[in-house]
């Protein structure tokens, strides 16, 4: 069998484009969704990519929902951990399962999703691991303190569990999306919008394909060299190292 890939948050937004681009580069594709059954079926319909439904934030799902795909499509040599959500709050006003379903789902995903293939990956010695964290991962954002730490966490997890694999010959890196133009930013009050847009330095919003093509340079087997990076794609909003 070819090369098999897993995005999680596949169906929609950056992932829906991450997934495409990856089948167009020869990828056998699954996109994991969690719970828009009609989105999720005209994704499949339009782009004849199979589509799996599981919580990235439940490990046994994951572990079951892995042996699905790889019974499906074959042994997953690309993992792309995209799967996000949002429950955003002044940290004062913040409940408990706002904090933890945003952990559960931003961050205890990296380990559910990851732990089952490492192994695996191992043994190969192959394996290409892209997870999708955010520029409030890097720079914090005002009413996402949930968020902010979970994308965080995704940092530290890429730059940890990088060194561990390098000599395996599992690439490990990460990718901080800035505003991208997606149905989430486009539900922004308009006025909010504009001051967006005025921060960005290359005066737009990002696209989809733009971190896609990404996602698809890291899953190169050229890219063999680049693990443990942390690169912003953000049209210069926020510039930092890691």
């Amino acid at each position: 069998m070819g090369r098999v890939a897993v995005v999680t948050g596949g169906t929609r937004g950056i992932g829906a484009c991450i997934s495409k681009a990856l089948h167009e580069e020869g990828y056998a594709v699954a996109a994991v969704y969690c719970g828009n059954d009609e989105k999720a079926k005209a994704f499949r319909d339009e782009t004849g990519i199979a589509v799996y439904k599981w919580n990235v934030g439940n490990p046994e799902e994951c572990a079951a929902g892995i042996r699905d795909v790889e019974a499906d499509l074959g042994p997953i040599c690309t993992l792309v951990n995209n799967a996000g959500i949002t429950r955003d709050g002044m940290l004062h006003k913040m409940s408990y399962e706002q904090w933890s379903e945003v952990m559960r789902v931003n961050l205890d995903s990296m380990f559910n999703m990851t732990r089952p293939l490492i192994e695996p990956m191992r043994e190969r010695n192959f394996g290409r691991i892209i997870n999708i964290s955010s520029i409030n991962g890097q720079k914090g954002q005002m009413g996402q303190t949930n968020y902010s730490a979970a994308k965080a966490g995704v940092i530290g997890f890429t730059k940890a569990l990088a060194q561990e694999t390098a000599r395996k010959g599992i690439t490990v890196n990460c990718i901080c999306p800035g505003y991208v133009d997606t149905d989430m930013v486009a539900a922004v009050p308009p006025k909010v919008l504009e001051g967006i847009i005025a921060s960005i330095p290359v005066g737009r919003l990002g696209t989809g394909p733009e971190i896609a093509d990404m996602v698809c340079f890291l899953a190169r087997e050229s890219a063999g060299f680049t693990t443990g990076a942390v690169i912003a794609v953000n049209g210069g909003q926020y510039i930092a190292n890691g």
